[in-house]
């Protein structure tokens, strides 16, 4: 009887390790759909209405950083703003920071002739004083680009499930394409599926909340993009809104930048502030979404929990509810704004 005993006990072990070995998922390969939580690093998608203002350009400098540092995987970047120069610009940032083959899509019907306030589309073609381009590229044929959408659907569908943070620092006008996207070859999932089944949270600079009630500048400037976004982002994921105000007070001024960047002129950040006009109060509004998505909600003060409806004049109305889906970042004090304000130096003093 004992040796009976211990015969069906050493099954017992052996059907438990391989329930286990076969239950482990490489990092890199798709987890199963399931319930279970991802614990990996954040993976990032960036998407940036890049080519307008610098904030842009810090947020991804930072995302190469944390990658750099391990605290990240950064999947790609969308460039929501229309223009195969907005893409060039990413493709120089990527190649120059060691990310040559890191993804980009872009927007081609998306907002046309949104306000520009910092022009340095021509970055990609600057060049030395002996004529050779100052920059390298990695992209050869930007018509070949994927549309934002599409390489939505791609690094999504690869990804284990409620792992994806997404960065929006721009417009919604891909985000938007997204949900209204159906199942194709790249997967059987609706984007509305593939946003419910793969993204953790959505990190996104926009809204106005608190007192102020007056349209979002970015939701204002493409419409009909943003209500088909509020429209039909699931319930079941998070978003973060970080409102203007949050950045508002961390001014990166344009000497500081020159400075920290003291070991070379060929630098892509350096050069947009040597040969444009920088000198517009530049904000950090657009990392304040990125820090947050990297290194969690300790780094904020954050609203209660709500839901975030837009009206017909753009503004966006928060009414807080134990189960909604919403928060957003609450300005922080002159400390805060200073040690957020060092933090973005640090990555960008790095050679």
């Amino acid at each position: 009887m004992i040796e009976k005993k211990l015969w069906v006990f050493a099954a017992i072990l052996t059907l438990c390790g391989t329930i286990m070995l076969t239950s482990c998922t490489d990092e890199d390969s798709p987890a199963n759909d399931g319930d279970e939580a991802y614990k990996g690093v954040p993976l990032v998608i960036y998407d940036t209405d890049i080519g307008s203002s610098t904030d842009d350009l810090f947020a991804l400098e930072m995302l190469y950083r944390y990658e750099e540092e391990g605290r990240c995987k950064l999947l790609g970047v969308v460039v929501d703003r229309e223009g195969e120069g907005c893409a060039a610009v990413t493709d120089v940032m990527n190649t120059y920071f060691g990310h040559p083959n890191l993804p980009i899509g872009l927007v081609r019907k998306g907002i046309s002739n949104p306000p520009v306030w910092i022009d340095y589309k021509a970055l990609p073609t600057y060049t030395t004083d002996d004529g050779q381009p100052m920059f390298r590229h990695t992209v050869s044929d930007y018509s070949a680009l994927p549309e934002g959408a599409t390489l939505y659907r791609r690094l999504l569908a690869k990804q284990p499930a409620h792992s994806v943070s997404i960065c929006s620092v721009g417009f919604v006008t891909a985000l938007a394409d997204l949900l209204t996207s159906a199942g194709d070859d790249i997967s059987p999932l609706s984007g509305v599926e593939l946003v419910k089944q793969k993204v953790k949270c959505l990190y996104i600079m926009g809204g106005v909340f608190g007192e102020s009630v007056e349209p979002d500048f970015n939701f204002a400037q493409g419409f009909t993009f943003a209500q088909t976004f509020f429209r039909l982002w699931p319930a079941e994921v998070d978003i973060v809104f970080s409102p203007m105000e949050v950045g508002q007070e961390v001014e990166y001024k344009p000497e500081q930048v020159i400075s920290d960047i003291s070991w070379t002129d060929i630098h892509p950040i350096k050069q947009v502030y040597m040969t444009c006009n920088c000198d517009t109060g530049q904000k950090m509004w657009d990392p304040m979404v990125v820090i947050h998505a990297v290194e969690g909600d300790a780094s904020f003060a954050l609203s209660e929990r709500g839901t975030v409806t837009l009206t017909s004049k753009a503004e966006t109305i928060f009414a807080p509810s134990a189960t909604g889906n919403c928060r957003y970042q609450l300005p922080g004090d002159e400390m805060w704004n200073a040690q957020i304000l060092e933090k973005i130096r640090k990555y960008n003093k790095m050679k």
